[in-house]
């Protein structure tokens, strides 16, 4: 409501560069609509009253103008500077993504996705020879893979707006690593709960691996 407003120009509904005449006019305009004698109220016509003894002294006009420069363009240099930090945010957040994010999540995949195949493959027979060294060798390939993983995720800190997710991708790469440790028991002695354990939580990281690809898809800039 114009009453409200502590700006005159908005008390009186008037643009900066109205001329005194449409001051004048705005101001007999309201004081006939907000009067008392015309159902208004007390505090709506001091508020007109006092936008219009503002506004219709020249010298009280020119100061309330110079005001009004002064913190529009202090109120643009804030924007600018926001603007400038978003940008700044923008830029760091898709370098983490491009670069420690996109490749983790490939190393990630190569581990998760063809356990389910290597798997299969040893258990036609887990105790022939040829199978297991098979088996061993994926262990071992998916941990060189880890060891990159590691090196990636301490290359570049997550910047303020990734992370939580960055602290997700790391719980996604510890449960492969478990997970490994647990598969390469089973190969040391054959015993099933090993073999249970990494499996279950092979397919953990493979959800998990899925619900960031889905956040990171919400973090599009």
């Amino acid at each position: 409501m114009p009453q409200h407003a502590r700006d005159p120009y908005q008390v009186l509904g008037v643009a900066d560069t109205a001329t005194s005449a449409e001051i004048k006019a705005a101001y007999r305009a309201l004081v006939k609509q907000h009067h008392p004698d015309a159902g208004g109220d007390d505090e709506a016509i001091v508020a007109i009253n006092a936008a219009w003894e503002v506004l219709r002294d020249r010298d009280r006009r020119a100061e309330l103008d110079r005001g009004r420069t002064v913190r529009t363009a202090a109120a643009g240099r804030a924007v600018r500077k926001a603007s400038a930090r978003s940008s700044r945010g923008d830029e760091a957040l898709l370098a983490w993504l491009q670069q420690v994010y996109a490749p983790i999540d490939r190393l990630l995949g190569q581990v998760i996705n063809p356990f389910a195949a290597e798997l299969k493959a040893l258990s036609a027979d887990p105790y022939d020879d040829r199978l297991m060294e098979a088996f061993c060798a994926f262990l071992e390939q998916s941990q060189a893979k880890l060891e990159k993983v590691e090196s990636l995720y301490r290359s570049m800190a997550a910047p303020p707006s990734a992370q939580g997710f960055s602290l997700s991708v790391y719980h996604c790469l510890s449960q492969v690593k478990d997970a490994l440790v647990e598969l390469e028991r089973y190969t040391m002695g054959y015993v099933d709960s090993y073999l249970r354990d990494g499996r279950e939580m092979i397919r953990e990281a493979k959800h998990r691996r899925t619900r960031l690809q889905a956040e990171r898809r919400r973090l599009e800039i």
